[in-house]
């Protein structure tokens, strides 16, 4: 009985733990519906924020400890965790039930919309402190300071002045300020795919991406290793969460990986910069893809088409590698009788076709918004789930609920984000800050824009230190894109910049999350498996720097051009990548290894840079690569050099 008792406390917060996050999900389903107004209800969009916004609090005060602690109570909260959950779930739904008087009379600077706008900014600050870490709750506090004192300040940064009161009280309630386009945009694209993953991987599709990877890549030099990319691109490009991904592969792939000779840091790496890079993959992109084009106010298959060909070129990168690994160090395909008939596969799994049907006809027959698209898909992997399945998978009504839980619990981060760069927005308008930043930066950019675009790759990678990527996404295109835009760079080619650069910061040491989790699971040295992700996906470092001055990378411009900007780079990409490595037909020494990546460099110098000169320098390349290649090959190096088929 005591201990009956003694878990009575757990249970409590997990059965509280799991209607809050439901709740969150089911509010956005609602909303995204738009069900309210069917049934001829009215209200202000920023009341339904305001709802997400309390459930996200009272969500994050149960989950997450003041304290990291690795006792056996950690889940259990403690009445301060209690107290701030209650503050934080009824306060914003009271501005929900009373937001059209509290804004009408918001710029009166009374004291309860004073108080309530001083609260909400605590709050969110502290839950974004538990979710993602200290770094961006620093960044919000030195931009919202420098807010208040800007107006001391000389010079080029110098801004408006306002009063602390009125500062909080437009961050609180103003459209501009939390309740504004980025929480609207997680509350709903956002936790609308989210869900349609859960759904669609309850449906057993992770079992089927696993499976089809396996049938066409497990007969190939380096197996598991090819699996693991194909099933982590198939998964990452719809999950849009990097450790999920490689929760739902990584189990698999990385003890596949191992089992066939790859080192444990080696096969965590690859694990992770798959599972990592699945974001960047069209046409989902983990629902950046759609939240790009909400916010640049272009064709979302504008931006499918625009990301084509960085992220083949990230692809050819990570698989070129991990075969000459496989080839340098003898690993084997995987045994046929572990493989499973591709026919079989097919057969089974083709369903699972039919949820991206129902997203494409719903985007671009039916014209609705993106988020509707995803809910249609979702109604689509749950119809597939319940009457086929996968194997002997079949989703349950159970599953439903788990997976609006799921969901949830998983967009907590990116929902606080999302209200910290509401801040962010709203201090940059009030004050003026942001046509302060943008001008000194374009300033800079006028000198030298590489030098912009080096300081912007830093912030990027800084700032998405711990943080999922569609939530760095969402920060970055507020701080970091409109300089960008302002100095001349074309508008999707510095979102996708800021989106790659912000992306890589989850294998990046020293804080790089998605490889950390991918070496416990192989058990592996976490920084050493960082470093190994680093390098296997290198070319998310360089290829943002390429495609900002030679757009026919991002397929803009003329057709010529495209075709020899995206031969020359992915022939770049693969000489690099065998430096890299150390195979070149063959082993490779020192000598061949840095005329394989000089070659590489060379190649990857885009047409259209330069005076004329570019072409010539491509030139060399071509040619330099083919003289380490063919000319100083070992003798005893085998004729057959197909990476993509390679035994």
């Amino acid at each position: 009985m005591e201990n009956v008792n003694d878990n009575k406390p757990v249970e409590s917060a997990r059965t509280v733990r799991k209607v809050l996050a439901g709740a969150l999900s089911a509010v956005a389903i609602v909303q995204v519906a738009d069900i309210p107004s069917r049934l001829g209800f009215s209200y202000y969009t920023e009341q339904f924020l305001a709802v997400v916004l309390g459930l996200s609090l009272g969500l994050v005060f149960l989950s997450q400890r003041a304290r990291k602690s690795t006792t056996p109570d950690e889940t259990v909260p403690s009445a301060l965790d209690w107290a701030l959950a209650a503050l934080g779930l009824l306060l914003p739904l009271y501005v929900a039930f009373d937001y059209a008087e509290l804004i009408n009379t918001a710029m009166q600077i009374k004291p309860v919309t004073v108080v309530i706008g001083t609260l909400l900014f605590g709050l969110i600050l502290e839950g974004l402190r538990r979710a993602v870490g200290l770094t961006l709750v620093i960044v919000v506090l030195a931009i919202f300071c420098y807010g208040l004192i800007g107006h001391l300040v000389q010079g080029a940064l110098q801004t408006r002045e306002v009063a602390p009161a009125r500062m909080l009280v437009y961050l609180g309630f103003d459209p501009n300020g939390v309740f504004g386009i980025t929480l609207k945009v997680a509350a709903t694209v956002v936790i609308a795919f989210v869900l349609f993953g859960q759904f669609l991987l309850r449906s057993g599709a992770a079992d089927f991406f696993n499976d089809i990877a396996m049938a066409t890549m497990g007969k190939r030099r380096g197996g598991a290793a090819k699996i693991s990319i194909v099933a982590s691109a198939l998964f990452g490009s719809i999950s849009g969460v990097v450790v999920s991904n490689i929760v739902a592969t990584g189990v698999v792939t990385i003890r596949l990986m191992i089992k066939s000779g790859f080192r444990n840091t080696t096969a965590a790496a690859v694990e992770a910069t798959a599972s990592t890079g699945g974001q960047i993959a069209p046409p989902v992109m983990g629902a950046v893809a759609f939240l790009m084009a909400d916010l640049l106010r272009l064709p979302y298959s504008e931006i499918v088409i625009a990301a084509i060909v960085p992220a083949a070129l990230y692809y050819v990168a990570l698989f070129v590698q991990a075969d000459l690994l496989a080839a340098k160090q003898g690993i084997k395909p995987i045994e046929d009788a572990d493989i499973p008939s591709a026919g079989h596969v097919m057969s089974t799994g083709w369903v699972f076709l039919l949820p991206f049907i129902a997203i494409i006809v719903t985007l671009f027959w039916m014209n609705q918004r993106a988020e509707v698209a995803a809910l249609w898909g979702g109604a689509a992997a749950i119809a597939v789930g319940m009457v086929r399945g996968y194997g002997n998978a079949r989703m349950k009504l159970s599953d439903l609920w788990d997976g609006l839980v799921e969901t949830g619990n998983a967009v907590i981060p990116i929902i606080l984000i999302s209200a910290a760069a509401g801040f962010i927005i709203g201090v940059l308008n009030a004050t003026g800050l942001g046509f302060a930043v943008t001008f000194s930066l374009v300033g800079l950019g006028q000198d030298s824009l590489f030098l912009l675009l080096l300081i912007a790759a830093v912030v990027c990678l800084i700032l998405g230190m711990g943080m999922p990527t569609v939530g760095v996404y969402l920060l970055l295109a507020v701080l970091i894109a409109p300089s960008l835009v302002e100095s001349g760079v074309l508008p999707i080619a510095a979102h996708l910049f800021i989106f790659y650069l912000g992306m890589m910061s989850m294998v990046t040491p020293p804080i790089g999350i998605g490889a950390f989790f991918a070496a416990a699971i192989a058990k592996a040295a976490p920084m050493r498996t960082a470093w190994e992700a680093v390098r296997f996906g290198w070319t998310a470092y360089i290829i943002p720097f390429l495609f900002v001055f030679s757009p026919a990378l991002l397929l803009i411009g003329d057709p010529v051009e495209i075709i020899i900007a995206v031969t020359s780079a992915i022939l770049g990409v693969y000489a690099i990548s065998a430096a890299f490595i150390g195979w070149l037909r063959g082993p490779a020494g020192m000598f061949r290894r840095i005329g394989a990546g000089l070659a590489g460099a060379a190649l990857l110098v885009p047409p259209s840079v330069g005076s004329g000169a570019a072409p010539w320098v491509n030139g060399a390349g071509f040619l330099l690569l083919g003289i380490v290649l063919f000319a100083f090959a070992p003798s005893h190096a085998p004729v057959k050099t197909d990476v993509f088929s390679g035994r």
